[in-house]
């Protein structure tokens, strides 16, 4: 573990117009075997170890802080829309079955960490957190203030005990039982998940007989302190919109167990990554995508209302309602004698924004380094600091993502990606290059040019970059909905925060105007 001061960045993003908002037991069971904290899902196929380590950073006022960082990770192999060609699919991009090695995020991983000199890439893990140059090579997820480290947990009473009178593993991740009693209350299902924070459990409420999730946050204080302020944030928007008419997950409870924050919420299905990843990353048709961008265009509008940023949007932090789908077959391009391959269709389109433990206040401290790093927006990477138009440029990745099926920036290294920037949006306006050349002057040469390809760049990495494909050629502006969808996306994926439109002027952007008849 490493520990780096940074200085407060430049700030180049204006502030949007705020406005006021008044604040405010079964022990002989088995236990089940804890999964290793890399284990993002339990329907994925790989599973990598998550590494976390601290970071300190001064704030504002001078303080030295204690930061929580998650390394980054790539997901299981997948080709990106950046790099393949073929013909249309369907009504969406439909990725071809290439016979040459597909370019994925874990080998651009390895790549990067083949190449000496100062690109460097992290080892293969788990997808979660993307590291930066140099030292500080993580996303933060919480500033906290420095305490203990850890809590030791109550040997007594109800709850998962193992065979040392311990309901904790050596992690401090909570011991899951099946039919233990957690507050009196919620009696355990299984397992849903688990992540460097905490474990996610299915349970059952003993008082109705509704299932709910709840996240059990690691008996470590700095988890404990950082899933307060998540709390915090879910009251809020509870408090304001009580209905959910924003579609922003809502807590039921929280409360203390054995030493551990316990965040209650409703149980959903699974998270639109997972659905596409069992779909064979198929694109989703084109009205469900309109669906999902008038959504979640919606919540993130919600919580910029609420001073909010979201700071961590990605596939995985949506959650679709209701997993029904039917399914079709439908040709698989390229092969003309193949039998057609059954693509699964959603009945409901209904989804909710999940993990609100990066989320932001405007006016509080924010950390260098957020996002995870294909939904990482420029100023980020270039150290210029970021506010409310960081969510949407994520948007912008995310619904190009929708269209293709898979991510649109593959890459673990901040150069390499800033130019796949450049080749997929276009060369970076004068005044957005020169604040980015006094931030971060190793990436820039010849006052605001982008300095690729280094010296040192492997010859793969600069292969990958020269193949990306620009947003017209990735999405085809062929009749009237695509133009519409390729403008939206244009604004959203703005290299300058101060030029990128906001979610808000993006909900009345001509493309939801556009009926769209079921496709595929």
């Amino acid at each position: 573990m490493q520990a780096v001061v940074h200085l407060p960045p430049p700030q180049i993003v204006p502030m949007y117009p705020r406005q006021s908002i008044n604040g405010r037991g079964n022990t002989n069971t088995t236990a089940i075997p804890t999964p290793p904290v890399g284990i993002r899902k339990r329907k994925r196929a790989r599973q990598f170890t998550v590494n976390y380590s601290e970071v300190q950073e001064v704030d504002s006022d001078g303080r030295l802080r204690d930061v929580i960082v998650i390394e980054d990770t790539p997901p299981p192999p997948t080709a990106s829309p950046a790099t393949t060609r073929s013909n249309v699919y369907s009504a969406s991009y439909q990725p071809p079955a290439l016979s040459a090695p597909i370019r994925t995020r874990a080998r651009a991983a390895a790549e990067a960490q083949a190449t000496n000199g100062s690109i460097m890439a992290p080892a293969l893990k788990k997808r979660k957190r993307d590291p930066a140059d140099d030292a500080v090579s993580a996303a933060t997820k919480r500033v906290l203030p420095t305490t203990q480290q850890s809590l030791k947990a109550w040997p007594s009473g109800s709850g998962a005990i193992d065979d040392k009178g311990q309901c904790d593993d050596k992690e401090g991740h909570y011991i899951i039982v099946p039919d233990d009693i957690i507050h009196k209350r919620y009696r355990t299902v299984r397992l849903l998940g688990q992540g460097t924070f905490g474990k996610v459990i299915e349970a059952i409420d003993t008082h109705d007989g509704k299932r709910v999730a709840i996240k059990i946050i690691r008996a470590i204080q700095k988890y404990r302190d950082a899933s307060k302020i998540e709390v915090r944030v879910l009251q809020k928007l509870k408090e304001r919109d009580p209905n959910n008419l924003n579609k922003c997950i809502h807590l039921l409870q929280w409360f203390d167990h054995r030493n551990h924050i316990c965040i209650v919420s409703e149980l959903f299905g699974m998270c639109i990554y997972d659905f596409l990843k069992e779909n064979e990353f198929a694109p989703f048709p084109r009205q469900h995508i309109q669906s999902f961008a008038k959504q979640l265009l919606g919540s993130v509008a919600f919580l910029h209302d609420l001073h909010l940023i979201h700071t961590d949007l990605k596939p995985e932090n949506i959650l679709l309602v209701k997993n029904d789908y039917r399914t079709v077959p439908v040709h698989v391009p390229g092969k003309r004698n193949a039998p057609p391959r059954q693509k699964r269709i959603l009945n409901s389109t209904d989804i909710r924004l999940i993990d609100f433990g990066s989320a932001t206040f405007e006016e509080e401290y924010h950390s260098t380094v957020v996002s995870t790093r294909h939904y990482r927006a420029p100023e980020i990477i270039l150290g210029l600091g970021w506010s409310y138009p960081c969510d949407a440029f994520s948007l912008g990745c995310i619904l190009v993502e929708f269209y293709t099926g898979v991510a649109l920036f593959q890459t673990h290294d901040n150069l390499e990606h800033l130019a796949m920037m450049e080749q997929v949006m276009g060369k970076m306006p004068d005044r957005f290059a020169r604040a980015g050349a006094r931030s971060k002057p190793e990436f820039f040469k010849d006052g605001a040019k982008l300095d690729w390809p280094k010296a040192k760049a492997s010859r793969q990495s600069k292969k990958d970059v020269r193949a990306c494909r620009s947003l017209q050629e990735i999405i085809t502006p062929t009749d009237t909905l695509n133009k519409h969808f390729l403008d939206l996306v244009r604004k959203l994926l703005t290299f300058d925060p101060a030029q990128r439109i906001t979610v808000r002027e993006a909900l009345n952007h001509p493309y939801f105007s556009v009926p769209i008849v079921n496709e595929l």
